[in-house]
């Protein structure tokens, strides 16, 4: 999944702020994600082993911030595509404030930020009906470039993320999804969270193929637990087959990749089972990814957020 562009001083391309919404670049990325599924490449399932970088999130090399949802997927593609060696990202700008500077013929990568404006005619409309002004959502292009790419910048930049212990059980993992408190009962063939009973249901480790892909199918189903209406109040009233249901499976996914990725954990389970309903979903509406995408950030900072507790538990015990 590849989406090049210009490059300029101010690192930006496209469109001006205030300008309604631009519907080709909703179709520009949906349309790459359709054909990545239609070949059997599920862009939030990295395939690391054609990658030379190692796991992790996507991050700005200036301001150490993560990247989210939409861009994650962006930023990943081109990571797997190009063969970069790690995951860190600069505008033209930021590389030259940091002593370095893009190489010269070098194409950047389009991501995007989304914001809300409200037109003046709207808020003359609002004001002469004593009523709310409706903001208007629009996109906007900005152009990164991956450290690998620039020359001059400081070592500590090109870092990657650690790699995965040489073992089954996941100390991190089992950490996180413990300080989470959901109810996840161990036992049986199938995995399910149940949004009545509030809980998860997961075989036990070993039944799994490749014994990794318990965490995946773990924080898959939490997150689901997420979208309850007492955490994060997403629609779980979907049955099987519908695209609400379609829909939820997107975010529960990608949300588990997301958080894989930020314990370093390579899962191997593939859900080609569900590419069908997804395209079906993604062709309907060009803007579904992005919101999929943007759930999924919320419901993976929502399971990662016991991290702290996790944390807090360490350092007390180092304390006594």
């Amino acid at each position: 999944m590849r989406k090049t562009g210009r490059r300029t001083a101010r690192g930006e391309v496209g469109g001006k702020k205030g300008e309604p919404p631009k519907a080709s670049l909703y179709s520009e990325i949906t349309d790459r994600i359709i054909a990545d599924l239609e070949r059997g490449c599920v862009p939030w399932v990295q395939p690391w082993g054609r990658a030379k970088a190692g796991l992790g999130l996507p991050r700005n090399a200036a301001t150490s911030r993560a990247y989210s949802g939409i861009n994650i997927l962006i930023l990943w593609g081109a990571v797997i595509e190009r063969g970069y060696p790690g995951q860190n990202w600069l505008t033209f700008r930021q590389a030259l404030s940091l002593g370095g500077n893009v190489r010269k013929g070098e194409h950047g990568t389009t991501i995007v930020h989304a914001d809300r404006f409200i037109p003046k005619n709207e808020k003359e409309r609002a004001k002469r009906d004593d009523d709310e002004p409706q903001a208007i959502p629009f996109l906007k292009r900005f152009t990164v470039f991956n450290v690998a790419q620039c020359e001059g910048l400081p070592e500590h930049l090109l870092g990657s993320a650690e790699p995965l212990p040489e073992r089954e059980i996941v100390p991190q993992a089992e950490a996180l999804i413990r300080a989470s408190g959901a109810d996840i009962r161990i036992g049986g063939d199938r995995a399910f969270y149940m949004p009545g009973g509030d809980f998860i249901q997961l075989p036990p480790q070993p039944a799994f193929f490749d014994q990794i892909n318990y965490y995946r199918t773990g924080f898959h189903e939490l997150g689901h637990w997420t979208g309850h209406a007492k955490r994060l109040a997403r629609d779980l009233s979907g049955p099987f087959g519908t695209k609400t249901y379609a829909r939820e499976e997107l975010v529960a996914e990608i949300a588990a990749a997301f958080v894989c990725s930020t314990l370093c954990i390579e899962p191997t389970v593939r859900h080609a089972d569900y590419i069908g309903s997804w395209l079906g979903v993604l062709r309907e509406d060009n803007r579904a990814i992005f919101r999929a995408a943007s759930l999924a950030s919320k419901a993976a900072d929502f399971i990662l957020a016991f991290r702290n507790d996790v944390e807090g538990e360490a350092r007390e015990g180092i304390a006594a």
